[in-house]
């Protein structure tokens, strides 16, 4: 079967020599094409660790973890920004850029894909913030919108790509109920419609409904 996310035996350590400390014990997980995937878990348990090595921003030190069938151990710096732009990040803090609208917010991701025409750059950010709700606030600055509306660019920003894999950091902690609703919802249905796959980090359990699958880790190690 091929699986959107395979890893295997996965261990990651913190420190060297004496002063290593693990991190991460035996990691086992397999993500679905198309499946949400909820992660929860004391903080530093591991969870944020997890997310990073996934999403390529950590090197895999010993195991096997495969991303769209690329295993990352030993990658290549080309390969890796290849894979890397096959992926969504949508993080706790929306990480916009001030001096930019939400529209040039979202274009900077198409940017990163050569085969994407420029001439659809306007077309498709603007669809995508239309999606998650956002149509009347395209050329509003991240000053002038509320923090829900921050985090429905940062989803928009992550989305407009079509990636076909999505990772959450605690995208609803910063928030209120209602816009953490929102915000999860949004996530849910772009992932259904795009058919991606979702892993999602997160301490809220008002949102845990949309998984598919719950899984939660604790000192290094996933809990069955």
């Amino acid at each position: 079967m091929n699986y959107t996310v395979a890893v295997n035996n996965l261990n990651h350590y913190f420190g060297k020599e004496k002063l290593r400390k693990p991190v991460l014990n035996n990691i086992s997980l397999e993500i679905n094409s198309g499946e949400i995937i909820i992660l929860t878990g004391p903080s530093g348990s591991g969870k944020t660790t997890l997310l990073s090595l996934i999403g390529g921003l950590r090197s895999v030190q010993e195991g096997s973890l495969k991303i769209l069938g690329q295993e990352l151990q030993g990658i290549s710096k080309k390969q890796l920004t290849k894979l890397r732009n096959q992926i969504g990040y949508i993080f706790q803090h929306h990480n916009l850029l001030n001096c930019l609208s939400a529209y040039s917010n979202v274009r900077m991701s198409l940017k990163l894909h050569p085969q994407i025409p420029k001439s659809q750059y306007r077309k498709r950010s603007v669809a995508i913030l239309e999606s998650v709700g956002l149509g009347s606030r395209v050329d509003f600055y991240p000053e002038e919108l509320s923090g829900g509306q921050k985090q429905r660019v940062a989803i928009a920003r992550a989305l407009v790509t079509q990636p076909k894999l999505v990772l959450a950091d605690e995208p609803t902690a910063s928030l209120d109920s209602k816009s953490g609703r929102d915000v999860v919802n949004i996530i849910q249905h772009l992932a259904q419609e795009e058919g991606c796959s979702v892993l999602l980090v997160t301490h809220d359990n008002r949102i845990l409904d949309i998984a598919d699958r719950i899984i939660c880790m604790e000192d290094g190690y996933l809990q069955n």
